[in-house]
């Protein structure tokens, strides 16, 4: 199996399998360093490329949508040769629409390389027709996660904590759900852009990468078969 997706649910324990199993497979995480050798093949300096991912994802809404133009993300510099050779830096505002390609780009990238794990960024949409892609969608009850995040997040103020865990996990899944539908036209929550769910109210994350694991080193020419109809 070249290349895992995995798409999450805000406390699901999502990152931490991702993470265990590139330990256990021996497999890269695709993280801002990939994205950076893309921006980098593009002529874009590397220490100002964006990961935009839909943690950087800010809804808009419907007026945002229908009046305003290409939201500028980030104000960067191209290197362009004139016409001495000579290469020299230019300004160019790095739109949502830039951003996106480029994060495109590193995935289908890493894809090619192999070995890597892919967490959310679209990669269950962008390799969905690959035969060597897995792709996972791990989830949990609400109330798993809300307890999960109370332990992890340092809220400012310990008043409601409950109440600003779930406004937390609401937004988080609403943004990731927004970027799929705005960019690549789907239902996050679509069953059928995955082979298999993972219920992390019912499995650790080291059992959830234990059993991705498993399926990778047993099965793989067997899946590949099975993934490639």
């Amino acid at each position: 199996m070249k290349v895992i997706t995995i798409s999450r649910q805000f406390g699901s324990l999502g990152d931490e399998i991702a993470s265990r199993l590139c330990e256990i497979l021996n497999y890269r995480y695709f993280d801002k360093f990939l994205v950076m050798q893309a921006a980098h093949e593009a002529g874009l300096s590397e220490q100002e490329a964006v990961d935009y991912s839909e943690e950087h994802y800010k809804m808009q809404n419907f007026f945002e949508r229908v009046f305003s133009g290409p939201r500028t993300l980030a104000e960067l510099r191209v290197w362009k040769e004139d016409a001495q050779g000579l290469r020299k830096p230019q300004a160019l505002a790095l739109t949502e629409e830039t951003a996106l390609d480029l994060v495109q780009k590193a995935i289908h990238h890493a894809h090619a390389l192999g070995r890597v794990v892919i967490v959310g960024r679209g990669g269950q949409v962008l390799l969905q027709n690959e035969p060597d892609v897995l792709h996972v969608r791990v989830e949990a009850p609400l109330e798993t996660r809300i307890m999960r995040v109370k332990e992890w997040h340092p809220f400012e103020t310990r008043v409601d904590i409950r109440r600003q865990a779930q406004s937390l996990i609401e937004a988080r899944d609403a943004a990731s759900a927004a970027y799929l539908e705005r960019f690549y036209h789907v239902r996050w929550d679509d069953p059928s852009l995955y082979h298999l769910i993972l219920n992390t109210g019912k499995l650790t994350a080291e059992q959830g990468a234990d059993m991705l694991a498993y399926l990778t080193h047993e099965f793989t020419p067997e899946l590949e078969r099975v993934l490639a109809h």
